[in-house]
């Protein structure tokens, strides 16, 4: 399921599953994104995702599941803001002219990371 409001960004909350990962201050989401989107420089098809969030580095490796081709590594930095889709672990994107681009990466409603700007 995705809400997509008028504004510039899009929430993607289906089929979210949290995950705690033992080793330091890491998270794993499992999602599922019903649209194309780009990260960074890399168009990512629509499909199931595990997103590895790496908070001591800021790293966050997105990898293809259950046949979905694909991934990348992205640069993240604290966000500022609150998760625009409340207390549930979330991916927003950002509408751009024929698509979507990967804004953030929310495991609750005030612990998120944005995309770092290149």
């Amino acid at each position: 399921m995705a809400f997509i409001k008028p504004a510039a960004i899009v929430i993607a909350t289906a089929a979210f599953v949290l995950t705690v990962v033992a080793a330091g201050h890491a998270q794993t989401l499992d999602v599922t994104v019903p649209f194309a989107f780009q990260v960074q420089n890399t168009t990512l098809p629509a499909g199931h995702y595990e997103v590895d969030t790496d908070y001591s580095t800021g790293i966050v490796m997105l990898r293809g599941e259950r046949g979905t081709p694909g991934g990348a590594f992205v640069l993240t930095e604290p966000s500022s803001v609150a998760d625009p889709n409340g207390a549930a672990p979330s991916l927003s994107f950002s509408r751009y002219e024929n698509g979507y681009r990967l804004a953030g990466i929310w495991e609750s409603a005030n612990d998120g990371r944005a995309v770092a700007k290149k």
